[in-house]
C-alpha cells in the first residue's frame, strides 16, 4: 500500500532532520592528536566561565545566552572563546541553540584565526536558520595550520531589524571526525509525476535500479486493479543524476482517475492522478505568487487566506521608505563598484515615490530587469490566448484571479501586469532630470537583512541605484508590450506606457553603455541586493524594437529589428533564456504576433523558432528523466528549474507556429520532472505532488523558521539543482557537498539554501505560461 502524503511528509521530515544532523557515533573516529573536546565549560554548567559573551550575558535553561538591541551593528554581539587547532585535523563542530524570536541571518557561526593570519576562516562563516527551541546543529572543518588560539564565535553579522536573545548549549569540538556523506532522501526508486498526467498526454516514469535488462511494470489503480502492464527500457547511468535508470512509458494508457501507482523492480511510485484539473488550478496558483510578492498595499487574507499582511514599505515606522527613497549616497560602498567598473560615483539631489510593484524573490529588494522578463511573461500568457488555436481565453479573463482588481472588466493577467508596470513608470527618471528618461536598476536596502522579515518591518534604510541601459530597455519593451494589451481596455494607460517606451527607448540610445556594476564581495561585502549586472545589451535593444515594432509598426523600428545583429543570431541556448538573455522573448512575439513583416521575413524568423524546439526535443529524448534541458557541460545553472521551464515556452510557441503534437507534448513532459519524476524524486512546485519543496529561501514565507508564517503560496516553483551551489558559499548546501554534487542532488529544500531554493518572480512567471499552455491541451494527438 502506498504511503498516504501525511506519512510521507513526516518521514520527509524526520530524514531531512537526521540527514543534517547525524549522531556522534556514526562521525567520529579516535585521533592522537585532538580527539577530546577542545570547548571549556561547553554546557555552561559553570556559568559562563571560559566564554566571552556580550552586549547582554546570561545564563538561561541552563545555556549561554545573550541579548541583542534591534538595529545592532554587525561585531557588535557574540558568543565566543577561545580553542586550539592542529594542522591536518578534521574538526566536528556540533551545539544547540536558539533564538527567540525565531531568525536566520543576524548570527554566523565561525571558527577562525587572528589578524596575524587574516583572520582566516578555518569554519567558513555559516548563518543558520535558529528556531524558537532548541534544536541542534554540527559542522565540520579541517584545520590547514596550527592555531594555538582561533576563535570559536556565534557572533552578529547584519544589523537586526528587531530585538533577539541568543542562546547556545552543549558546544563540543572534537577533532578526529569523519565528515558523513550526505544522503537526502528520495523515497520509492519509481519516480513519477506526483500530481496528474494529461489524459491524452505522454506518460513517462524513470526507474532507478542496478538491472541493466528490460523489467516489467504494473500501473494499477486506486483500488489496486492492475489497469496496464510492459517493460522498462534501459538507459544506463544518467550523468545529470550519477544513477543507473530505466525508462517507463505508459501514454497509451487513457484512462481517467486518481490514485494510480506504478510498480517496478519490487517499488512502488508515489501515487498520481490521471486528468486535467491539476493543470486548471496551477494555471491560477502560480499567480498568486504575484499578489502576495506586491510590495506598497495590504494583502487582503480574504483573497489570499494565511498571507494576509501589512502594507509594506509606504513609510510607515519601522520602514523608511519607498515614498521618498534618495539615490545612493556618494560613501556607499557600493558606489566603489562602479569606480571598479571605470565609472564616476554617481547620486542625485532628490528622492523618488517609487511605492508599490513586487518584491522580486526571497529579499525585499525590487529589481527592474527581473521584474521585465516577468511582466513580459504574464503578457505573452494573455496575447497568446489572443491568437493560439489550442488557447482558452475565458481561462485568463476578469475574475479568473484572487485579486483586488477582479471585477473590473479587465482580463485578472494584465492587472496583475499592471501592478508592475505602474512601479516601472515610477523608477523612470522624470523631466528635467540628469539621465532623463532613463530608467533607475533597482531600489533596495542598503544592507542584507535576516530571515524572517515582514515588508513591514523592514527598518533598513532604501536607496535607489544609478540608472541602467538594460532597466532602461526592459521598461522600453514591456511599456510596449503592454500598450497593445491594454489598448482595447484602458486607453489612457495604453497611451502612457506607449509614450514610455517611446521615450526609454530613445534615452537608451543616448545612453547606450551604462552598466550596473558586478558583484565583488571584497569592495562591497554586505550589498543589500542582487547585482543584476549585465554588459551586453544588444539583446535588451532587439526587445524593445521588437516590442514597438509590434505595437506601432512604424518604420524606424522595423529597420531596428531588422538591422540589428541579433535578428539573425541563434539566441536559443541549451540552458534556457533568463533576465539577462532576453533576445528569445522579442523572437518568440514576432513569430507570433500579427504584425508587417513580409513572408519570407516572417518564416525566417518562425523557423528559428522551430529549430530551437527541434534541439529542445532532441535534448528531451537523451534525458531519461524526460527534462528539455542539456546545458553545455552538463552544469545546471542557478534557477536550472526556470531554464527547463523556458525551454518549454519556446516548445509552447513551437507548437503552437506548427500545430506539430511533438511539440506539445514536450511541454508536457517537462511538468513531469518539476513535478516528481527527477532524481529527487520531489515536486518543486509548492502543493503539487506528495513531497514538495516548501520551504524555499524567502524573508515572508518563513514557516520553517517560524510556525506562525506560511510556507509559500500553492503554485510556486523552486530554483531548482545548482552545480554552482557549493562555490557560491551558500551556508547549507556548501557544507553538504564537500565533493561537490551530480547535478540534480544539487540541491536542498531549506530556507538556509538561497543558490538552490529561492523564489522569484522571474521563475514564477515562466511556470504560469507553461501551466496555462499544458492546461489547453485537453485533448488532441500524442506521441508516446
Amino acid at each position: 500500500m502506498p504511503p498516504t502524503p501525511e506519512r510521507t511528509r513526516r518521514a520527509r521530515a524526520i530524514t531531512l532532520a537526521t540527514a543534517l544532523l547525524v549522531p556522534t557515533s556514526l562521525v567520529l573516529a579516535p585521533s592522537a592528536a585532538q580527539a577530546a573536546d577542545q570547548v571549556t565549560n561547553g554546557s555552561f554548567g559553570q556559568g559562563t566561565t571560559g566564554w566571552t559573551i556580550y552586549p547582554a550575558p546570561s545564563v538561561q535553561d541552563g545555556a549561554g545566552c545573550t541579548t541583542v538591541p534591534a538595529g545592532s551593528a554587525p561585531y557588535s554581539a557574540a558568543i565566543q572563546q577561545e580553542v586550539p587547532l592542529v594542522a591536518g585535523e578534521t574538526y566536528r563542530l556540533s551545539f544547540r541553540a536558539r533564538s527567540t524570536p525565531a531568525t536566520q541571518g543576524p548570527v554566523r557561526v565561525v571558527v577562525q584565526g587572528g589578524a596575524d593570519v587574516g583572520y582566516q576562516q578555518f569554519l567558513p562563516a555559516v548563518k543558520p536558520a535558529f528556531g524558537a527551541e532548541f534544536a541542534g546543529q554540527e559542522h565540520f572543518f579541517t584545520a590547514d595550520r596550527d592555531y594555538p588560539a582561533a576563535q570559536l564565535a556565534f557572533q552578529q553579522d547584519i544589523v537586526n531589524p528587531v530585538a533577539y536573545t541568543l542562546c547556545v548549549d552543549d558546544v563540543v569540538l572534537e577533532g578526529g571526525a569523519e565528515r558523513p556523506a550526505y544522503q537526502p532522501e528520495t523515497g520509492p526508486r519509481v519516480r513519477v509525476n506526483q500530481e496528474a498526467y494529461l489524459p491524452d498526454g505522454p506518460k513517462g516514469a524513470t526507474l532507478v535500479t542496478d538491472a541493466t535488462t528490460a523489467l516489467p511494470w504494473r500501473l494499477a489503480d486506486a483500488r489496486g486493479t492492475v489497469v496496464a502492464t510492459g517493460t522498462t527500457t534501459p538507459r544506463g547511468v544518467d550523468p545529470s543524476a550519477g544513477l543507473n535508470v530505466h525508462s517507463v512509458d505508459f501514454s497509451w494508457f487513457s484512462g481517467v482517475g486518481t490514485g494510480y501507482t506504478l510498480t517496478a523492480d519490487g517499488e512502488t511510485s508515489h501515487p498520481f492522478d490521471v486528468g486535467d484539473a491539476a493543470y486548471e488550478r496551477l494555471r491560477r496558483e502560480a499567480k498568486t505568487f504575484f499578489y502576495t510578492n506586491r510590495s506598497g498595499t495590504p494583502i487582503s487574507d480574504d483573497l489570499a487566506p494565511g498571507y494576509g499582511r501589512a502594507a509594506g514599505h509606504v513609510g510607515v515606522a519601522p520602514n523608511q521608505g519607498d515614498t521618498a527613497v534618495p539615490c545612493q549616497d556618494l560613501d556607499d560602498d557600493s558606489q566603489l563598484l562602479l569606480v571598479a567598473q571605470g565609472d564616476e560615483p554617481w547620486t542625485c539631489a532628490y528622492t523618488s515615490d517609487v511605492t508599490g510593484g513586487w518584491y522580486d524573490a526571497g529579499d525585499h529588494g525590487k529589481y527592474v530587469v527581473n521584474g521585465g522578463i516577468a511582466v513580459a511573461q504574464l503578457l505573452q500568457e494573455h496575447e497568446r490566448s489572443l491568437h493560439a488555436e489550442t488557447a482558452d481565453r475565458r481561462a485568463l479573463g476578469d475574475g479568473t484571479l484572487r485579486i483586488p482588481e477582479a471585477g473590473n472588466r479587465v482580463p485578472d493577467v494584465l492587472d496583475e501586469a499592471r501592478w508592475e508596470l505602474e512601479w516601472f513608470l515610477k523608477m523612470q527618471v522624470q523631466p528635467g532630470r540628469p539621465m532623463s528618461g532613463m530608467v533607475f536598476h533597482k531600489v533596495a536596502d542598503v544592507d542584507w537583512t535576516g530571515l524572517p522579515l515582514d515588508p513591514a518591518a523592514d527598518p533598513q534604510r532604501r536607496v535607489l541605484y544609478r540608472p541602467s541601459t538594460a532597466a532602461t530597455l526592459n521598461v522600453a519593451a514591456t511599456a510596449a508590450q503592454g500598450a497593445r494589451l491594454f489598448a482595447p481596455h484602458d486607453r489612457a494607460f495604453s497611451d502612457r506606457l506607449l509614450a514610455a517606451a517611446r521615450t526609454a527607448y530613445a534615452a537608451a540610445q543616448a545612453n547606450p553603455a551604462v552598466f550596473a556594476p558586478a558583484p565583488d564581495a571584497a569592495v562591497d561585502p554586505n550589498p543589500g541586493s542582487g547585482p543584476y549586472d549585465d554588459r551586453e545589451v544588444s539583446d535588451e535593444f532587439y526587445w524593445a524594437a521588437a516590442e514597438l515594432y509590434l505595437t506601432t509598426g512604424e518604420p524606424q523600428f522595423r529597420r531596428d529589428v531588422l538591422s540589428s545583429p541579433v535578428h539573425t543570431a541563434d539566441v536559443f541556448s541549451a540552458g534556457g533564456f533568463s533576465w539577462g538573455t532576453v533576445a528569445p522573448l522579442a523572437r518568440m512575439d514576432l513569430a507570433t504576433v500579427p504584425s508587417r513583416l513580409n513572408r519570407a521575413e516572417l518564416r525566417r524568423v518562425q523557423q528559428s523558432v522551430l529549430a530551437a524546439a527541434d534541439r529542445y526535443l532532441a535534448d528531451q529524448a537523451a534525458q531519461p528523466f524526460g527534462q528539455a534541458y542539456a546545458p553545455e557541460g552538463g552544469s545546471y545553472s542557478w534557477g536550472s528549474n526556470n531554464g527547463i521551464l523556458n525551454n518549454a515556452q519556446v516548445l509552447g510557441t513551437a507548437y503552437d507556429l506548427s500545430g506539430d503534437a511533438a511539440y506539445r507534448d514536450g511541454v508536457v513532459r517537462t511538468m513531469d520532472y518539476l513535478l516528481g519524476r527527477n532524481a529527487l524524486n520531489l515536486s518543486y512546485v509548492t502543493g503539487y505532488g506528495d513531497v514538495d519543496a516548501e520551504n524555499q529561501h524567502s524573508r515572508m514565507y518563513a514557516h520553517q523558521l517560524d510556525p506562525s508564517l506560511p510556507n509559500p503560496p500553492a503554485g510556486t516553483v523552486a530554483g531548482g539543482p545548482n552545480s554552482t551551489t557549493v562555490a557560491s558559499g551558500d551556508p547549507v548546501t556548501a557544507p553538504l557537498f564537500p565533493d561537490g554534487c551530480a547535478a540534480q542532488f544539487c540541491y536542498v529544500d531549506d530556507i538556509g539554501s538561497w543558490s538552490t531554493n529561492e523564489i522569484t518572480v522571474n521563475w514564477n512567471s515562466s511556470l504560469s505560461w507553461v501551466a496555462s499552455f499544458v492546461a489547453d491541451q485537453d485533448g488532441g494527438d500524442s506521441r508516446g
